[in-house]
């Protein structure tokens, strides 16, 4: 019984210490996130906010562009296999190309997150996905615009405000 009882307590501090080194995304709630990443896409752009959603729209802009910002969680082994080197950004544009062809992928520098930005053609607009991994907490940021300039541009101008305020050091 002893036996059985140090095994589990080996397991909990192991769990524990696990835990405690899978730090994740510095925040899970947006909220308070919506005004400076408006301010951060430029003049004219409106925040909706909710703790895991910011939605970012400029109504007056030309081609109306929307952006949305999510938290989740991504627990299925794509963050170890990026970070490894697995699945390399090649892959990542392979699998994207299989849905459109014009589909591009390229790296983020998000560490200590992983990430990577796919663009697309999307009917008469263009998109723009940013997937930013860290210990399976999972930020997507969908950017839709005129053209694929512009959609990549706006996840360009929250990197900074993604980096330093939701994934963290």
């Amino acid at each position: 019984m002893r036996h059985r009882l140090g095994t589990v307590a080996i397991a909990g501090m192991i769990a524990l210490a696990t835990s405690a080194a899978a730090q994740g995304l510095a925040t899970r709630d947006l909220t308070g996130v919506g005004q400076a990443a408006a301010t951060a896409l430029g003049s004219g752009f409106e925040a909706k906010e909710e703790p895991q959603r910011v939605t970012l729209f400029c109504a007056d802009c030309v081609g109306a562009p929307v952006v949305d910002v999510l938290i989740g969680r991504q627990a299925d082994g794509t963050e170890e296999r990026v970070r490894s080197g697995t699945t390399s950004i090649a892959d990542l544009q392979q699998i994207c190309r299989a849905r459109s062809p014009r589909c591009t992928v390229t790296a983020l520098e998000v560490a200590p997150a992983v990430g990577w930005v796919s663009g697309y053609p999307l009917g008469d607009r263009a998109g723009a996905t940013a997937i930013i991994i860290r210990d399976g907490d999972l930020l997507t940021v969908r950017s839709l615009a005129q053209d694929p300039a512009s959609a990549r541009q706006a996840i360009d101008r929250l990197l900074p405000l993604i980096r330093s305020r939701i994934i963290g050091p």
